[in-house]
């Protein structure tokens, strides 16, 4: 059964860390670009970070303006998954947070990476005081 299962989110005071886990069955993740979706409450998901395939040429890691220098994305091959190092948390960074798949190259339009065909159900991430 395909399936992408996210792990890691919980409350946080301003300024601290999370980590956020997506384990992948089903499809391999190396073979696929893959992304984290943040979707604050009441406004639309959007892509906020992304790395190419292991296939494409580079490997490159992609992230939205307001989380650069501040999440990390990464995949580890030997265990089908991906994470987000989120560090130096905001309030506005409070929301669901979506891991995705497909593709090879991350292609970012219109605040979103176009071509995930795989998603997880979501990880609440609170950061409050």
């Amino acid at each position: 059964q395909l399936q992408l299962v996210e792990y890691g989110g919980g409350s946080v005071q301003p300024g601290g860390s999370l980590r956020l886990s997506c384990v992948a069955s089903g499809l391999t993740l190396n073979y696929h670009a893959v992304a984290w979706f943040h979707q604050a409450p009441g406004k639309e998901r959007e892509g906020v970070a992304c790395i190419n395939s292991i296939t494409s040429s580079d490997g490159a890691t992609y992230y939205k303006d307001p989380v650069n220098g501040r999440f990390t994305i990464s995949r580890d091959s030997a265990k089908n998954t991906m994470s987000l190092q989120m560090n130096s948390l905001k309030s506005e960074d409070t929301g669901t947070y979506y891991c995705a798949a497909g593709g090879i190259l991350c292609t970012y339009t219109k605040e979103t990476y176009l071509g995930m065909q795989y998603w997880g159900e979501g990880a609440l991430v609170t950061v409050s005081s």
